[in-house]
């Protein structure tokens, strides 16, 4: 009985970890939000950000930048960290241009590119979009789509991006709104960031 019992104890712990949230549950102090608090002189826009793979085209993360009364970035279950970037349960701070492109370089590399689509919006859905970042909280690993969609599905012009745990799919459906502009950033490293 007491080998059936172990098994079970064993099975319930591996389930209750894969249950657990893979990143830090990181809270940055209203100190060091302030500090590297970041104002855009660019009109508000959302930019759904995606790291694809250059050998199979699949998605292997997505994050949204939201550029409000401050920019910021949902970055789900994500593993960046910068110091000139405080982060609050997946959300980073102080995301300026020279931020943005260190996290662009440590996403690319000879196997992945990265995939940023800009869309303009209003100064009210940016701020919806802030609020809706902040209260969505950190993320478990391999969600970061579905908690992006959560956040997008909230927003007018942004409820019928369908909901999907694949980052491509979510590039995708994405890409089909109106007046989306799209780049795409590659680099030849071999991931050593």
């Amino acid at each position: 009985m007491s080998l059936m019992r172990n098994a079970v104890l064993l099975c319930a712990a591996i389930i209750l970890s894969a249950c657990a949230y893979g990143t830090d549950d990181k809270y940055a102090s209203d100190t060091e939000v302030a500090k590297f608090q970041h104002v855009s002189q660019e009109q508000p826009y959302l930019m759904l950000m995606t790291m694809i793979s250059n050998k199979s085209g699949r998605g292997g993360h997505s994050s949204l930048v939201i550029n409000g009364s401050q920019t910021v970035m949902y970055d789900p279950a994500g593993r960046w960290f910068n110091s000139h970037a405080p982060e609050r349960h997946d959300l980073l701070y102080g995301i300026n241009d020279n931020i943005l492109q260190l996290y662009r370089s440590f996403h690319a590399r000879d196997t992945h590119h990265v995939v940023s689509q800009k869309i303009y919006v209003t100064p009210e859905i940016a701020e919806q979009a802030l609020a809706a970042a902040k209260a969505q909280g950190r993320a478990l690993d391999a969600t970061c789509a579905i908690n992006t969609i959560a956040i997008l599905n909230q927003l007018e012009g942004f409820q019928g991006v369908k909901s999907t745990y694949f980052p491509e799919k979510l590039m995708k459906r994405f890409g089909e709104l109106p007046n989306v502009q799209t780049d795409k950033y590659f680099e030849n490293d071999t991931g050593k960031n």
